[in-house]
């Protein structure tokens, strides 16, 4: 019965060495092809091979074809991965263009090297039982091969035709190591009888050849030799070399590549050929400058500016060289991939490309040059995986990426990161995956709006609080989108949807979310730490906030279609309008939402497509009167008074009545109390200082608090984010929820302003911020509980004065965004909470060896001011 662990490998081998999958006719005769035998399933214990396939998912996956053909893939168990190099060919060679420099002197335009060494021969061995000596093998490994591996090649010299004979184990494999290192310039494998003849006046067995398996996978000798193949269309035509100079040449004495620390690294992109393997160099101290520094001490080392040094006198497949580049005098690490006649390709393990070049223009490398990991490095881009080799993706991925420095956001850890790419060159920073996932839309399913042209039975889906107006018009791929979406809706009923669940969300993203009862399409459009993240429903126009485990991801079979589909939300705005979007009043955000949301039959008709800002301006119609524009939305809101702003009013600090200040002390008093009286014990706190101006003036957070204001915070972006918007009247001196940015904050109110803007002052954080009126809430009693965490406060131990801009450069330097030891000096009371003031003393604890006071560093800059006067 055959050995079901070596068929379970020699399988994965197959897999893994066909990564566009593999049919089953194929898999079986490859199968056949490398043992000499059919697959066995019966013995294995099923009737027949389709059904062992679908009894190993750890080992086998299996996929329709879009012609239906059933395809099989490796599953990617890392146990025996690498036996895909067992049975792996170069079926094709690509040809590469020449390398062309980006800034900062980077290489780029590469092409995969070949690599040709592995470290088992367990199959081997196996397979080897298969022959006529097996019995004569089983005795032979169970004495030596155990302990001895370089007694391997002698294994399958006597034993590969089948007529063994009696000979010293010993003796021989003391020939076979001396015929390495005789011939360490390496000697074709065909030569080894003669050479072993000549040596020691005996012959080797009648057939010189190896198992026919065996010889178009020589990779199974590396773990005792280095195989060269010089000759890429004869792969018999292989050469031998000994296996200690490979050790000692191979990659295995330069240190791997660490992943930077920091979340968003900069990257040079130098090529994809697939977006689960893209090809980059991370930018800066301990990788692109340790690199540059190491390349100009090879070129001082190696002498190119002097004499020329001498070339390696012998080269091997995997050696580490050193190597003057074909287009720049250079001096680059490198990998010899193929050895030829006069010429070698190499692989620039720094830059990521390979070239063939002469073989005068390849060096030894010296010991010193080994100590810098390889440069040249591989991600994944998130969220393209089942579209990584797409023509569209990767065509889009060229034009966007290749050869920019970009940032990366590091999502997963590991050989292979997964990773989100950003082009931060622009004043709005593009998502790079996410702008590759837009280049899978079906162009024929879009349909753009005409100008001048009218549309009926229009859906108005979303009504924004700058008077934006998304809309729905009637399709192709509207209904298409629809059904596909019935589908799932079918699809989820039959199934537990929490195995769904969105287990690593990052922006761009597409998933799933329900809207109105259903689900629906949406992009994750920000994260709020790990819980918490806002969502754009792309095909309504609709913002929103939720928790993680309301997304699911997009089932697969249902996946390309829905990925195909555009987003179908249009933005709009009414056209011929005095006040422009973004200057609406509550009122007139309102009047039209009442107007239009709960009509599926409005008519519109195109004035202009702002092609820069991606908007349409329409005509607006309720009914299918869109030939009258006195009917038009856009009219009745022009006659009407309800675009028309208030004046402005401001607040002065001074300026409070007694009757209001304790009004509003009534409502606050029982859930506000002042944090330092709290956690001042011992005249020291932890803080953290959030904002710093100057000595005089900056704001600290109690430290044990930042935890609860974290939880608070995502309270309020899933609480007002899911409210709708309702005119407020908005007042001074009032507390409120205020979204700044994508965060919802507990702001007072300082002014109004008649351009609809609100002067705010964030109760948490000490900053100023202007906001839009349709911005503000009602702060409700449960986020009153915790006490405002901005305290705002003053350094001890200096003379107050009026600082210079120098001084408050060097004192924020040192604390602002920083966690330091308070020291209590005075507390200044006042009536409201965010009026009081600290005099405190900041030390920074930081360094294991002294504390750092900072209003040391303060005296001594004010007095070097002093001095300079």
């Amino acid at each position: 019965m055959a050995d079901a662990e070596v068929a379970k490998k020699m399988l994965r081998g197959i897999l893994q060495s066909n990564k566009g999958g593999v049919s089953l006719s194929h898999l079986q005769s490859e199968y056949k092809e490398l043992t000499g035998e059919h697959i066995p399933h019966k013995q294995m214990g099923h009737s027949n091979l389709d059904a062992l396939l679908a009894s190993m998912p750890s080992l086998v996956r299996m996929e329709r074809s879009r012609s239906g053909e059933v395809v099989y893939f490796a599953s990617g168990a890392k146990e025996t991965g690498h036996l895909a190099k067992v049975v792996a060919r170069q079926r094709t060679s690509k040809k590469t263009g020449r390398p062309h420099l980006v800034n900062t002197q980077m290489r780029v335009k590469p092409a995969a090297p070949k690599r040709l060494y592995l470290s088992q021969n367990e199959t081997l061995l196996h397979s080897c039982q298969r022959t006529e000596a097996g019995k004569h093998l089983d005795t032979f490994i169970s004495a030596h091969c155990t302990t001895e591996p370089v007694v391997l090649l002698s294994v399958i010299l006597f034993f590969g035709s089948g007529k063994a004979k009696p000979y010293n184990p010993q003796l021989v494999q003391g020939h076979i190591r001396e015929i390495l290192a005789k011939y360490s310039n390496g000697f074709w494998v065909s030569k080894l009888p003669q050479m072993y003849r000549e040596l020691y006046k005996q012959d080797l067995p009648t057939e010189t050849k190896l198992p026919g398996h065996v010889l178009v996978n020589l990779d199974l000798l590396s773990d005792i030799c280095t195989i060269d193949y010089p000759m890429p269309d004869n792969p018999k035509r292989a050469i031998l070399y000994r296996k200690e100079l490979g050790r000692r040449l191979s990659n295995q004495a330069v240190p791997p590549l660490q992943i930077p620390k920091e979340e968003y690294p900069s990257v040079l992109v130098v090529e994809a050929t697939n977006t689960n393997g893209v090809l980059l160099r991370y930018i800066g101290e301990g990788y692109s400058q340790a690199q540059e520094s190491m390349e100009d001490e090879m070129r001082e080392f190696y002498g190119l500016d002097q004499s020329s040094p001498t070339p390696v006198s012998s080269l091997s497949s995997g050696q580490l060289v050193a190597v003057r580049a074909e287009e720049e005098e250079e001096i680059l690490r490198a990998q010899v991939c193929e050895v030829m006649t006069d010429k070698v390709k190499v692989y620039y393990v720094d830059h990521g490309f390979s070239e063939v070049i002469s073989k005068n223009k390849v060096f030894e490398l010296h010991e010193r040059f080994f100590k810098l990991p390889f440069q040249a490095a591989k991600c994944k881009l998130a969220g393209l995986e089942p579209f990584c080799q797409d023509p569209a993706v990767l065509k889009k991925f060229e034009t966007m990426a290749s050869g920019k420095i970009l940032l990366a956001e590091i999502l997963e850890r590991g050989q292979t990161p997964l990773v989100v790419l950003y082009d931060t060159s622009q004043d709005d920073d593009i998502n790079i995956n996410a702008a590759c996932m837009k280049a899978l839309h079906d162009k024929s399913l879009a349909s753009p709006l005409q100008v001048n042209s009218a549309y009926m039975n229009v859906a108005i889906s979303s009504v924004c609080s700058d008077g934006t107006i998304y809309c729905q018009p009637p399709s192709r791929a509207l209904t298409k989108m629809n059904e596909t979406l019935e589908k799932i809706e079918t699809y989820f009923h039959s199934q537990v949807t929490s195995e769904f669940l969105v287990s690593r969300p990052f922006c761009g993203k597409r998933c799933l979310s329900r809207y109105k009862g259903k689900w629906s399409r949406v992009e994750i459009t920000n994260l709020h730490g790990s819980r918490v993240l806002d969502i754009l429903f792309i095909d309504v126009g609709v913002q929103a906030s939720v928790e993680v485990f309301e997304l699911r991801e997009i089932p697969s079979p249902f996946l390309h279609d829905l990925i195909a589909i555009p987003p179908q939300a249009v933005k709009c705005c009414l056209a011929d309008l005095a006040v422009s979007v973004g200057s609406w009043t509550p009122d007139a955000v309102q009047w039209l939402r009442d107007k239009v949301l709960n009509t599926t039959d409005c008519s519109m008709k195109v004035a202009k497509v702002d092609e820069k800002k991606r908007c349409i301006h329409v005509h607006l119609f309720t009914d299918k009167n869109f030939h009258d524009p006195d009917r038009s939305l856009n009219r009745q809101m022009a006659q009407s008074e309800l675009l028309k702003q208030q004046p402005d009013v401001f607040l002065t600090s001074h300026r409070f009545s007694m009757m209001y200040i304790l009004h509003l002390n009534a409502l606050i008093l029982n859930v506000l109390i002042s944090p330092w009286t709290l956690v001042f014990s011992g005249n020291n706190m932890d803080v953290y200082v959030s904002l710093a101006c100057h000595p005089g003036h900056f704001v600290l957070q109690p430290w044990g608090d930042m935890y609860r204001l974290v939880v608070l915070m995502g309270e309020m972006i899933l609480y007002y984010n899911k409210t709708e918007e309702k005119p407020l009247n908005v007042e001074k001196n009032q507390v409120y929820a205020a979204k700044v940015e994508n965060s919802w904050h507990r702001v007072l109110v300082k002014g109004v302003l008649n351009s609809g803007l609100v002067s705010v002052y964030e109760l948490d954080y000490g900053k100023h911020e202007l906001v839009s009126c349709t911005q503000l809430r009602p702060l409700i009693k449960e986020f009153r509980q915790l006490p405002f965490q901005g305290i705002t406060a003053q350094l001890a131990g200096v003379k107050q004065r009026q600082w210079s801009e120098e001084a408050s450069i060097v004192f924020r330097h040192h604390v602002e965004k920083k966690p330091m030891v308070a020291q209590l000096e005075a507390v200044q009371e006042a009536t409201n909470p965010w009026e009081r003031k600290l005099t405190v003393f900041l030390v920074d604890t930081s360094q294991e060896e002294k504390d750092t006071w900072v209003h040391d560093i303060m005296a001594e800059f004010a007095d070097e001011l002093t001095n300079e006067l």
